[in-house]
């Protein structure tokens, strides 16, 4: 069996960092009642020559020389975005063209905060259906660029990043001892467009528009949809919460993520937040975690790692990975 196994991790963060202290000028609130309702403690903003494929690309190039790899060595690119730098061409081709690559082939991910868990799976599928050898898969936003800075509920919420990981396929005996993607699942439900979204785009209003929440009604959803892709990610890999190493989930609220945790029996010291050093950087959110977590020492060759996010839309999934 082919699996598509992890040869490097890699990240990018803007250069300024906003302080919960900042907003205390700016909106009725403080860092007392943020880190209390979020645990969120600061986020990264995006300055004018920042943008999600500068990001990402910084983040591909992390990547690659984590991996001991050049732009040469990889066919596919995959980018997790609801930020993209146009509304066509996809951003992952600008990245492409910054890395110096006229081969292969590159493309963007739509699934707002779960679209990196939903570009590992696809990249999955394309280096299993040989496609291609090796693929890097980014999540970059500049969720600045969209939030209503007005909005206490939601600007203080969201920041700026980019994470990557380079995959190659490699032959595997097909079990859960190999290394690589080893389970997914994948998930949506339109039915919650109006709880999270941005109000605006091309198609109706012709402007970008800014980010809107249902605060409370994405809160009351997210530990039943998370809990449910992953256990069946378990199903399908034939494991449980006890054979985990690591659980890295998409870094929104740490409420939220305790109360996941917590809900599918996974021990508070598994779990990975950095929640509170990013923000919710949407789909960069858990490439980031994840570099922390390997650049610290944390995820290590062989451990049992499980992805996961939720976003708007609903969409929300898990990934299974034997690093």
């Amino acid at each position: 069996m082919i699996r598509s196994v992890v040869r490097g991790v890699g990240s990018a963060l803007p250069r300024r960092i906003m302080k919960n202290a900042e907003f205390e000028g700016m909106l009725d609130t403080s860092d007392d009642w943020i880190v209390q309702r979020t645990g969120i403690r600061q986020r990264h903003i995006a300055s004018e020559d920042e943008t999600t494929a500068s990001l990402g690309e910084a983040a591909a190039r992390a990547a690659l020389e984590n991996a001991g790899l050049t732009p040469a060595d990889i066919d596919l690119i995959v980018l997790a975005t609801s930020t993209p730098n146009n509304t066509f061409p996809a951003t992952a081709v600008e990245i492409q063209h910054r890395l110096g690559m006229r081969h292969g082939f590159a493309f963007d991910m739509q699934a707002v905060c779960s679209g990196f868990v939903y570009a590992v799976a696809t990249a999955d599928s394309h280096l299993r259906a040989g496609l291609a050898k090796r693929a890097l898969v980014i999540g970059s936003e500049t969720f600045s660029r969209i939030l209503d800075w007005s909005d206490r509920t939601t600007c203080v919420l969201f920041g700026d990043g980019a994470g990557a990981l380079v995959l190659e396929a490699e032959e595997g005996e097909g079990s859960v001892a190999d290394r690589g993607v080893l389970a997914a699942s994948l998930r949506s439900d339109g039915t919650h467009k109006d709880k999270l979204y941005v109000d605006g785009g091309p198609s109706t209003t012709g402007t970008v528009g800014h980010l809107r929440m249902e605060g409370r009604e994405v809160f009351k959803h997210a530990a039943g949809m998370i809990t449910d892709v992953i256990e069946d990610t378990f199903h399908r890999a034939g494991i449980t919460a006890e054979d985990l190493t690591w659980f890295v989930p998409h870094q929104a609220n740490k409420r939220i993520i305790d109360a996941s945790a917590k809900k599918l029996g996974i021990a508070d010291e598994k779990v990975v937040i950095t929640v509170d050093l990013h923000g919710n950087t949407s789909a960069a959110s858990v490439p980031l975690a994840l570099d922390v977590a390997v650049r610290d020492g944390r995820i290590r060759e062989g451990d049992l790692v499980m992805l996961e996010a939720m976003g708007g839309g609903f969409t929300w999934g898990a990934v299974l990975i034997r690093w």
